[in-house]
């Protein structure tokens, strides 16, 4: 008889405050205020991606953090779920972000991990000084296991709020494999969201990004019936 599925500790046993698509099974969820950055992070980054389109809107650089403990089963990124993965964040390093954000091509930069609202040494000093450099010229986006409704219970800690002002647009949720679909824009299971951060804050409740547009079939799918069908038509 094969031996019944590991559950992942479930430290919110209720469902208030938890957000559109959590309790899950196959991923951790903490209480407010349960992780903390000073608490864990190392302050290391698992890799720096210069110039990319895949990771938010136009062309962008891209860092990631070390160290996430939600686990969601299937993490693209599981190799650096350990805060003391990768190397260890530098001035040299915050520099050379800079003055890549700084050319004129580049639209901003995107904060991924690993979880990002668990770096918050790293990531509130590059992002405040981002801000004071190019003001909202260039845009932050953020990836996050964290729901909007979880970082704004009342005794989430007081970092992960202070970085979410200074971002744009957060990618918010867990990874859910069992809601898993790869025609959604920007993100990897359907409880997941693309969130207008300041639009959010002024409402009051989140805010879906406006551009979010999402595939209604396979790219490459399309392709090959069009492909299929053009040399149909030469014969």
């Amino acid at each position: 008889m094969p031996a019944a599925p590991t559950r992942l500790h479930d430290f919110s046993p209720t469902d208030r405050n938890r957000g559109p698509a959590i309790p899950s099974a196959l991923t951790n969820n903490p209480k407010a205020g349960q992780w903390t950055s000073e608490r864990m992070s190392h302050n290391m980054v698992a890799d720096y991606k210069r110039f990319l389109m895949t990771d938010g809107e136009g062309i962008r650089c891209s860092l990631y953090v070390s160290g996430c403990p939600f686990h969601c089963v299937e993490c693209y990124n599981a190799s650096i779920w350990d805060f003391r993965a990768g190397i260890p964040y530098t001035q040299e390093l915050e520099d050379r972000i800079v003055a890549d954000i700084g050319q004129s091509f580049v639209q901003g930069i995107t904060f991924l991990g690993g979880e990002p609202l668990l770096n918050t040494g790293v990531l509130l000093p590059l992002a405040r000084r981002l801000r004071r450099e190019f003001g909202h010229d260039k845009d932050i986006w953020c990836w996050t296991g964290y729901t909007w409704e979880e970082l704004m219970r009342q005794g989430e800690s007081e970092d992960k709020l202070e970085l979410l002002h200074d971002i744009d647009i957060l990618v918010d949720g867990r990874y859910i494999k069992t809601m898993h679909d790869s025609l959604l824009q920007f993100r990897g299971s359907s409880n997941q969201r693309i969130i207008d951060v300041p639009r959010s804050f002024e409402q009051g409740k989140p805010v879906i990004w406006a551009k979010q547009h999402d595939q209604e079939r396979f790219i490459p799918e399309i392709y090959g019936k069009d492909r299929a069908g053009g040399e149909g038509d030469a014969s």
